[in-house]
């Protein structure tokens, strides 16, 4: 079975990603800078690297400041595209977002998109698989939209997908051949951004009024109606919002 190094292997989805692998025999090895593996110094990382047939990126940035996102996604990319090439990995697989290649004016979009860039421009066959939200993000879309007792959130579509069908999609790309091209994957619902909002806060019994407003920014821009959901031919999940809702309650 082949050598799977996991960028951001500790991670929500990296750990997830790591145990489906070894679930199927595959050495997945999971890389963080707390397994001693930092993509931006490149502490580390040419000695993970060593043998591996593939590589996944499932990393992110700590921050989502418009230029230290930029920098995040390209300083790490570069250096890894560099030790893959030393050491001769055949497929490099990158978690990126459903959206990015569609007109909108998202920071965090727009540094994805340079990631992407660098992965297609670097001469190694690649997958790059494009998720839509995750359910997981629920509670945060809505803490970052909040002013007082309101949430004011566009109503953008959005189809939702639950981390543990993302990090099947990303592992079994992993296992398989290079389609040196994109695959998107989502959940089985399209909401609106302030309806799929408004029943998770009220499923958890959050008192928050959540309010449609277009105007309201997603992630520091504003977007249109359907640039977060897929195109026709995207891998959809079972995983409904109803199913994830009571077997993921809030943490304390």
């Amino acid at each position: 079975m082949a050598k799977i190094v996991v960028i951001g292997g500790t991670g929500l989805i990296g750990s997830k990603v790591v145990a489906k692998l070894r679930e199927h025999g595959h050495d997945a090895v999971a890389a963080a800078p707390n397994t001693g593996v930092n993509t931006i110094t490149g502490e580390g990382v040419a000695e993970a690297l060593a043998g591996a047939d593939v590589v996944v990126d499932v990393s992110n940035s700590p921050s989502f400041e418009e230029s230290a996102v930029l920098e995040f996604f390209t300083t790490s990319t570069r250096n890894l595209i560099a030790a893959e090439k030393e050491a001769g990995v055949g497929h490099h697989v990158a978690l990126t977002i459903v959206g990015t290649n569609r007109p909108q004016h998202i920071p965090y979009f727009r540094a994805k998109t340079a990631q992407e860039k660098l992965i297609r421009e670097s001469g190694i066959p690649y997958s790059l698989v494009h998720a839509t939200q995750f359910f997981e993000f629920v509670g945060s879309i809505a803490d970052i939209s909040t002013d007082g007792d309101t949430v004011r959130l566009p109503g953008a579509l959005v189809q939702p997908i639950a981390a543990e069908d993302v990090a099947t999609a990303v592992a079994r790309t992993a296992a398989g051949e290079p389609v040196n091209g994109d695959i998107e994957i989502a959940g089985p619902e399209q909401y609106g951004m302030d309806e799929w909002v408004r029943r998770g806060l009220a499923f958890r019994g959050d008192s928050r009024t959540v309010v449609r407003d277009d105007a309201a920014p997603y992630y520091g821009a504003t977007v249109d109606e359907r640039t977060l959901v897929p195109v026709g031919g995207a891998q959809l999940f079972e995983t409904s919002l109803d199913e994830w809702l009571p077997a993921n309650p809030p943490r304390a």
